[in-house]
């Protein structure tokens, strides 16, 4: 088993409102409010996005999609107070061209979202597993 850290850097720009900045540069505001993507909504775009790079990596190898739409759906559980999601399901609306290239990318699709379930998304597989989480405070 090989190991890689992976992190981010949050910081709080309002009252509920955050900005994730990752070691590239990139990042993205979330919190609670208008506008804002809640973390729950974020892990939901995660789980879709992981896959969604996994499946666009391959078939547009191919040729480009005339539509790549995807949803994620999670019901939120409350047990004893304690919140968490279950169920958590990806629906993969996809269009290729009707040619050879388009046949060839669609054909693939299937067996794509399963490798990415069970293999390939990092982030589906660590929301399937039981994934250590711990917090420490520096002041």
């Amino acid at each position: 088993m090989s190991e890689e850290k992976r992190s981010i850097e949050l910081t709080r720009v309002a009252e509920n409102h955050y900005r994730a900045t990752a070691p590239s540069g990139a990042s993205i505001e979330f919190g609670r409010g208008e506008g804002l993507m809640t973390p729950v909504e974020l892990l939901l775009a995660a789980v879709a996005g992981c896959s969604s790079i996994d499946v666009d990596t391959v078939t547009s190898r191919h040729t480009e999609p005339l539509r790549f739409d995807v949803s994620a759906t999670a019901d939120k559980l409350d047990e004893d107070g304690a919140s968490r999601l279950d169920n958590v399901h990806l629906e993969f609306s996809l269009e290729f061209p009707d040619d050879e290239a388009g046949r060839r990318a669609d054909s693939r699709v299937e067996r794509l979202v399963g490798l990415s379930h069970d293999k390939y998304c990092t982030v589906s597989r660590t929301v399937e597993h039981e994934t250590t989480v711990d917090f420490s405070i520096r002041r």
